[in-house]
């Protein structure tokens, strides 16, 4: 009964270790953000154009 409750032990604090480190490590990690692009006005010009052509075949 003795060498379950040690084994068991070992298992939990080597689970533990492994969570301490695994999030230590993630607190370090350095994230980037992509800087937005704004959108352009002719593709906006573009879009409004198509819709109207879609709305024109809609009523036909």
């Amino acid at each position: 009964m003795k060498v379950v409750f040690i084994i068991s032990i070992i298992i939990v604090l080597v689970v533990l270790i492994l969570s301490v480190l695994t999030t230590s490590k993630a607190y370090q990690y350095k994230h980037t953000v992509d800087p937005v692009n704004k959108p352009k006005e002719k593709s906006n010009e573009v879009d409004s154009s198509v819709d109207e052509r879609l709305e024109q075949r809609d009523k036909e």
